[in-house]
């Protein structure tokens, strides 16, 4: 069996991916889906705040969902469930598994890597003490509330101020439990700021940054954490120690895009973002495998999943409708400095872009009254002032057509920020 275009992913990036290949003239398309249903980890967040950029309203996960699910059913796009992508060669054959049909091979003309991350576990984060029950990262946490019906605990202490770990802070207050702190590891939280005002200081919740669990109490249920001021180095400060009583913690610690596929079949992994390596066409390094959306790099707001994987679709469905022809490419990387951590896309061919291209990047450390320029070939050819920027927000420039125009000759793009 053979597909113009297989995406793997049905969640936000993988939905936004298929219309857009659509209605670029692409028809041989399928959605591959590990789940029961399509719409991905937005079926657990019944949350507002969705879709502000993309409709212009606000929306829950689910009804953002429900709109690019309608997408494609409207389109009659195939999409398959309950089926696990095992295995991607180089050549873009997809091994798929599921109680249906066993075990097949598919081959692709291109692919959309569309599959999310994941959370950081416990055992990624070396916390000292027993295993007992009542650890939970904090996105299981939300899939048992919202979903399933069932409270993990009353008395809450999280680790890690990521979103979600501050929106489950809100969640389980609101469903009667008591969450007593939220500690950070990091001088500064991992979350939108909103999220830290709507989720934490509405309910008078404390967040300690630079704090860290150092041993959980409790053998069969968790019946405490110690928690302990950290120095520059992340280590615990002896004698900073603080107790408290609680029967769960939430692990909101990071997130990790679901690269084992990719790394399979050969895609180049940026180290910083753990996700593939791409150009202005959001193309890997294997020819005709695009990637968009968390499985790219970690975002803070569904709609530029959306948006990016729009991009990604597209250009799958250009890159398939001009017959697979690696045209001759001159990219150019994408450089930047002053605390700048990487660049979505790494790498630009000037004679690609179109009308526009959005680069995407986040900054290592909170920094306040900033300039971001962009430099070619030694020229400022844009900035824009930037009163405070943290690493739990993306950052983007946007680059036109007409600036490529102005240097034909291109050799060095790059991106710099800068005190005012």
């Amino acid at each position: 069996m053979k597909h113009d275009l297989i995406i793997l992913g049905g969640g936000p990036a993988g939905l936004a991916a298929a219309i857009t290949a659509y209605d670029a003239g692409l028809r041989d398309i399928l959605i591959v889906e590990r789940d029961k249903e399509l719409g991905g980890i937005l079926n657990q967040c019944i949350h507002s705040g969705f879709g502000l950029h993309t409709f212009k309203e606000e929306l829950t996960g689910p009804e953002y969902a429900a709109r690019f699910i309608a997408g494609v059913k409207e389109r009659k796009i195939p999409y398959v469930l309950n089926t696990m992508a095992l295995h991607v060669s180089p050549e873009k054959e997809v091994t798929l598994m599921n109680r249906t049909d066993g075990v097949q091979t598919v081959k692709a003309e291109a692919i959309v890597l569309a599959m999310g991350c994941r959370e950081r576990s416990r055992g990624a984060l070396n916390i000292p003490g027993y295993r007992p029950a009542g650890i939970y990262s904090a996105g299981t946490a939300q899939r048992l509330v919202n979903i399933e019906g069932f409270m993990p605990g009353r008395e809450v202490v999280i680790l890690g101020s990521g979103d979600i770990g501050l929106i489950m802070a809100r969640r389980m207050t609101l469903e009667g439990a008591k969450v007593k702190v939220v500690a950070e590891l990091m001088p500064y939280s991992g979350g939108l700021k909103r999220n830290i005002v709507q989720c934490l200081d509405d309910f008078g919740i404390p967040l300690k940054l630079s704090h860290t669990v150092v041993d959980i109490r409790g053998q069969k249920r968790v019946e405490g954490v110690t928690i302990a001021a950290v120095d520059e180095h992340n280590k615990p400060i002896p004698g900073t120690e603080e107790e408290y009583d609680c029967d769960t913690l939430l692990l909101s610690c990071g997130l990790i895009p679901e690269n084992e596929l990719s790394r399979e079949m050969g895609v180049s992994i940026n180290p910083v973002t753990s996700g593939p390596v791409v150009n202005e066409s959001l193309e890997t390094s294997v020819p005709g495998v695009f990637a968009a959306g968390n499985v790219l790099h970690v975002h803070d707001l569904v709609d530029f999943v959306s948006e990016e994987a729009g991009a990604a679709g597209r250009a799958a469905a250009e890159y398939v409708l001009a017959g697979s022809v690696d045209a001759e490419r001159n990219e150019i990387p994408v450089k930047f400095e002053g605390g700048v951590r990487y660049t979505v896309p790494a790498k630009i061919d000037p004679k690609f872009v179109k009308e526009a291209i959005t680069i995407r990047f986040r900054v290592g450390a909170v920094m306040k009254n900033r300039i971001v320029s962009v430099w070619m070939d030694g020229e400022q050819v844009s900035k824009k002032r930037r009163q405070i920027m943290a690493p739990g927000e993306m950052e983007e420039v946007k680059l036109t057509r007409e600036q490529f125009d102005a240097h034909p000759d291109l050799k060095e793009l790059l991106i710099r920020v800068e005190e005012v």
